[in-house]
């Protein structure tokens, strides 16, 4: 595809003009382009794509046109002047354009949605990152090259108009077309550039220092469902202008909820989202802690992407990443009930140390050899490990001198451009120069992988070897593989806490040493779990650090990633599966949520390691091990959540997510008082529709779609065709991915390119469908079935592209699947997936090679344990479903989406 556009000439203002006619689904444009010539140059080249353009002229010079060409594989115009423009000139490229509103979600395209009276209404949405800007106008669509918008809409009278700027002034043509013109933006790049056309409504609050909107097409309930979005986006600009020492720099903040979105924008001044996103029911907590991180995210854009930009894409971990981080450090500003770095552990964490242990993963500072490759890096390496190294760093150098080095690297890059080295010596600068961070960071993001630390003891001497090598999820390193030395912040935590001189200075950059402690009763690596590495400790160490934690003497946060670490091992081979089903078997009185979240995320990445097993006992003993495993804190919680604040003994943010995490694990399991509560639930559901809290409602559906036969399934079917709210429909939508039944199943894998579905969606009943034997068959014959169709929707180059070729392809565990999968793919074109299927392969590989190596061991050891095959009641749900435990960190916890 495209190359890098030619360095002759710079943009430096754009006036856009667009004339959009929703019914015909047409716009027709205007752009005036003021150029500053840099190198003698004949020959202007710009980006554009699917636009007719006409009559290019330039102005400002006596030099008239001899050409215009285009190049469809590079995706540019190039217009060929008689005589040459000198260097240093300033000339304006004026160009008109035509183009068509379609519905592939890039550029300038069509939302459509219905309202109560079954009417069809239309949005014109603009979606420009990273490189569909030209499909909307002709530009220079690279980040950095920075320019100021004036732009122009002209649609029909009826119709709101919204841009990344306030309206400067609003012309009626005629009775019916009017012209809004916005305010003259800051410099700023192609890709955060707005452009939102359509019947709106809006809701706005007066709590901020600037105009804070919601807006959302007629008929959602904004004043219901808004103010909890809108006041989180008023609460977290004045927060981030403090933290950042800089006024947010436009005069107004839009956030718009529109039907069809992938993922959410950070466009500066006008964020979009899907409306499941921004509207939200208050009632449930597990919405309120999806939304908010999100939100969080956007707006942390504002500076860090908007103000301060990445001069090209390959350096998209410094927006990513740092939002990612930012968002956790707002969300526990406003939150600290929700203690959200202990959760941070259980999963951004996971997820980005996941994906990272792939032999297919990339650096975070990724070279990008074509434009194909831009849209497969917005993955959980550039959000989350991007993330978890700042984090990593932030814990060094303490989070306030951390957030001022952020304020001197705003100060100096604003309204320009950065890179990774430039965030580096900002943040040197601001610890006095008494840390070099560059040197001690670049190899974090110039190379891909992390380490594994082995630690083993001599109890004779006191001492502690560590040891780092390359870790892998399929465990079988090569040498060449094995030649990076990361910098390790060992982070040491013994009996006597964790010394702040201990835990600063202690780094590892060797590939080994040897530490000297007063005494090997209790030790820790990775205190707090801040550095971005697995630690594999001797089979013997594991059961007394096991120990420490059921007596409490590790924090959360360290048992939250002894756990993960020791699942992550097992995976590997670094040591055997027994022992962490063992390390859970120790953890069963665990009292605190985190844990418990990691703990049934491990036992269900087991599960998935084993779902194509051909030994049932094997699958029903692990059944009974996890039933036995959640059931009895499930009951000592219950599933009653009582949500009245005028209640002293109402349930908190966490012990809401908690119950409902256990609950829904236990009805996965088989708990015969659960699931019982569970249909109940379901029956009187049918109605009254509060019979269900909200937080159970996903757990509540999908135990009626997998044991409720064809009624339960229509009921559910239908609440997703009706239910008042986008997240009661996708909720609904998900659980359709439950079914077990062929015919039930076939019929939510007939949905999935009907029109009943929307594009943006079609992911959320793969999630579920991948979770289950019979659903992750399913989905392969579907993808291989309707590949031109799946193909032609999704070649635009969405992100969604990577993410159905993920979930169609990675739930397989053997040999003979990848294999499969592999002859499908091997005539096709790649281009837009290809990181996303070696993931894929890579992870069936690393599930193949982990039930070879440990199945028989595994299986002894549970029937040791006393988990044989008549301990599954006859209630139980149908065997290999993997569930909901692992959607939130879907698949093998590696993948991200924003």
């Amino acid at each position: 595809m495209s190359s890098r556009l030619p360095v002759n000439v710079r943009p430096v203002h754009y006036d856009l003009g667009l004339e959009l006619d929703l019914e015909t689904c047409q716009f027709q444009g205007t752009v005036d382009i003021r150029l500053v010539v840099q190198e003698t140059t004949s020959m202007i080249t710009l980006h554009a794509v699917d636009l007719a353009i006409h009559d290019p002229r330039i102005s400002g010079v006596e030099i008239p046109m001899a050409s215009l060409s285009h190049n469809a594989e590079n995706q540019t115009a190039s217009i060929k002047l008689e005589q040459p423009l000198s260097s240093g000139e300033t000339a304006t490229l004026s160009l008109r354009f035509t183009g068509t509103l379609d519905e592939r979600m890039a550029g300038l395209y069509l939302s459509r949605y219905t309202d109560a009276n079954d009417k069809t209404h239309r949005l014109a949405v603009t979606q420009m990152e990273p490189t569909y800007a030209r499909r909307a106008f002709p530009c220079f669509d690279e980040p950095a090259l920075k320019a100021s918008f004036a732009v122009t809409v002209i649609a029909a009278s009826h119709l709101a108009c919204l841009s990344n700027m306030d309206v400067k002034s609003v012309e009626y043509i005629t009775s019916n077309t009017k012209r809004v013109t916005f305010s003259t933006s800051p410099a700023m790049s192609t890709y955060i550039v707005a452009i939102l056309v359509g019947e709106l409504d809006m809701l706005e609050t007066d709590t901020a220092r600037i105009p804070v909107r919601l807006v959302a097409a007629p008929g959602r309930e904004i004043d219901r469902l808004g103010p909890f979005a809108l006041d989180l986006t008023a609460r977290t600009l004045a927060l981030y202008e403090q933290r950042f020492d800089s006024p947010f720099p436009l005069s107004k903040m839009d956030i718009v909820a529109v039907p069809d979105y992938v993922g959410a924008m950070e466009n500066w001044g006008l964020l979009v989202y899907r409306e499941a996103d921004v509207l939200v029911d208050v009632a449930s907590s597990t919405a309120k802690q999806r939304v908010v991180p999100l939100i969080q995210h956007e707006l942390a854009h504002q500076w860090f992407g908007n103000l301060v930009t990445m001069e090209w894409w390959d350096g998209l971990w410094l927006n990513e990443g740092f939002a990612d981080w930012m968002s956790r450090y707002a969300c526990d500003a406003l939150y600290p009930d929700w203690r959200v770095w202990e959760m941070y552990v259980a999963e951004s964490l996971q997820r980005g140390l996941s994906l990272d242990s792939l032999r297919s993963s990339h650096p975070l500072q990724v070279a990008i050899h074509r434009e194909e490759e831009i849209g497969q890096i917005f993955d959980a390496i550039s959000y989350t490990k991007g993330a978890c190294i700042l984090r990593m760093i932030a814990g060094f150098l303490g989070q306030d001198e951390f957030l001022r080095g952020v304020q001197l690297y705003i100060r100096r890059h604003a309204f320009g451009t950065a890179t990774t080295d430039d965030l580096w010596d900002a943040l040197t600068q601001s610890s006095g120069g008494k840390q070099d961070v560059r040197q001690l960071m670049s190899v974090w993001t110039s190379r891909v992988g992390f380490p594994v630390l082995t630690v083993t003891e001599d109890a004779t001497a006191n001492t502690v070897h560590v040891r780092q090598n390359r870790f892998l999820a399929t465990g079988d390193v090569q040498p060449d593989e094995d030649e990076t030395l990361y910098p390790v912040f060992l982070g040491l935590r013994t009996s006597t806490g964790v010394d702040s001189k201990i835990h600063k200075t202690l780094l590892l950059t060797d590939r080994e040493c040897t530490l000297k402690l007063d005494s090997l009763d209790f030790f820790k690596l990775n205190a707090d779990h801040t550095g971005f590495y697995r630690t594999a400790y001797t089979p013997s160490r594991l059961r007394r650090l096991g120990q420490a934690a059921r007596q409490r003497r590790l924090p959360v946060v360290d048992r939250v990633g002894l756990v993960a670490d020791a699942a992550a091992l097992a995976a590997a081979g670094y040591q055997g599966t027994t022992s962490v089903l063992a390390l859970l078997q120790e953890l069963q009185s665990e009292p605190e949520y985190f844990v418990w979240k990691q703990m049934v995320a491990s036992l269900a990445s087991i599960r998935a390691a084993w779902i194509f097993s051909p030994d049932e006992t094997m699958q029903r003993a692990l059944h009974s091990f996890e039933r036995q495993l959640v059931s009895a804190k499930a009951h000592q919680l219950g599933w009653v959540i009582d949500d009245d604040d005028d209640d002293d003994t109402h349930d908190s943010h966490l012990s809401r997510q908690f119950k409902t995490l256990l609950f829904e694990s236990a009805v996965r399991a088989g708990d015969e008082r659960a699931h019982e509560a569970a249909m109940e639930m379901f029956r009187r559901f049918q109605t009254d529709r509060t019979a269900i809290h909200a937080d159970l409602r996903a757990a509540v559906f999908a135990a009626a779609i997998m044991t409720g036969g064809e009624e339960a399934y229509h009921l559910v079917l239908n609440e997703y065709r009706t239910a008042p709210t986008s997240d009661q429909r996708i909720t609904a939508l998900q659980a359709l991915g439950e079914a077990r039944d062929p015919l039930l199943l076939q019929r939510t894998i007939d949905m999935l390119l009907s029109s009943e579905v929307r594009l943006q969606d079609m992911h959320v009943p793969m999630r579920s469908l991948c979770t289950h034997r019979d659903g992750i068959l399913a989905l392969w014959e579907w993808l291989t079935l309707h590949w031109e169709t799946v193909q032609s929707r999704l070649s635009v180059g969405l992100v969604l592209f990577g993410m159905v070729v993920g979930l169609c392809t990675s739930g397989f565990t053997t040999d003979e699947q990848r294999e499969q999968v592999q002859r499908f793919f091997q005539d096709k074109a790649c281009d837009l997936f290809d990181k996303a299927l070696q993931q894929s392969l890579d992870e069936v590989r690393m599930k193949a090679r982990w039930v070879q190596r440990d199945a028989e061991e595994v299986k002894r050891w549970l029937h040791r344990e006393g988990y044989p095959i008549d301990m599954v009641p006859k209630q139980s749900l149908p065997r290999y479903a993997v569930g909901l435990a692992i959607l939130g960190q879907m698949y093998m916890l590696g993948r991200y989406f924003f």
